[in-house]
């Protein structure tokens, strides 16, 4: 069964542009690849209120979400009192996640550090196998570190131990010259509605290369995807095909 998921990343250097964000893009091809789907990715910066209200809405969505970041012990790092606030839960030091951390940092471990052992009531450990400081589950969201290299691990476990793989989404294309993206609104809603879990699509480009014109879906794409190309043809369009998708020869 395909499971459509959220994503929430957290942190004022992805607003800002002072880092670049590479969740969006590994979790949706970790999700698809798995026979699911990222429904919604939502980027918010580090500020109490903003992320509160971001994850009351998400947690009233029913969808498994993803939050990538703002949990470590810095000041600046509000995403576990942010969750505590919208689950209306107190935060409290979790036994196992302290044991983690004194394991780990000894005496060091507080009174700093062991912030991050602080979760919301009912919340349970993630396991993080990069350097062993867990991240936490609450109901249906996963709160995962902001390191792309902590994460994306503990995303692939995530999906192995709690989501069945479902059917992969497949993606045929081609690059469509000679007609324009306007011409095909028609052939493209007929597509839609005669090809039941089929989504057909376009993107256009700029300078001549044309519009990359494909049926995404997990049966039926290729037929959907024929009847399209014979919308082209009639037009006085022609295709060619696209490296990595579609068919073998235009």
């Amino acid at each position: 069964m395909t499971i459509a998921f959220g994503l929430v990343v957290v942190g004022d250097e992805i607003l800002a542009g002072r880092r670049r964000d590479g969740h969006v893009v590994h979790i949706g091809a970790a999700l698809a690849a798995a026979g699911h789907v990222l429904a919604e990715a939502v980027m918010v910066g580090d500020e109490p209120e903003p992320l509160e209200a971001t994850l009351k809405r998400t947690r009233s969505a029913g969808r498994p979400t993803f939050v990538c970041g703002g949990i470590g012990a810095t000041p600046d790092d509000l995403t576990r009192s942010a969750a505590a606030a919208a689950w209306g839960r107190p935060l409290v030091e979790h036994p196992e996640a302290v044991a983690l951390l004194e394991a780990r940092f000894g005496d060091a471990a507080r009174p700093h550090r062991i912030r991050m052992a602080q979760w919301p009531e009912g919340a349970e450990p993630e396991p993080n196998p990069y350097n062993g400081i867990p991240g936490f589950r609450l109901e249906d969201h996963y709160f995962l570190p902001g390191f792309p290299e902590m994460a994306w691990p503990m995303v692939d476990a995530v999906l192995a131990r709690d989501f069945p793989a479902g059917e992969p989404e497949r993606v045929v294309a081609v690059r469509v010259f000679g007609v324009g993206e306007s011409e095909l609104v028609e052939p493209m809603e007929a597509v839609r509605a005669s090809h039941p879990g089929v989504r057909a699509y376009s993107l256009p480009s700029t300078g001549g290369a044309g519009i990359e014109l494909g049926c995404r879906g997990q049966g039926g794409e290729a037929a959907a995807l024929e009847t399209l190309l014979a919308a082209v043809v009639e037009r006085g369009g022609r295709w060619e095909p696209l490296e990595g998708a579609g068919p073998a020869s235009g």
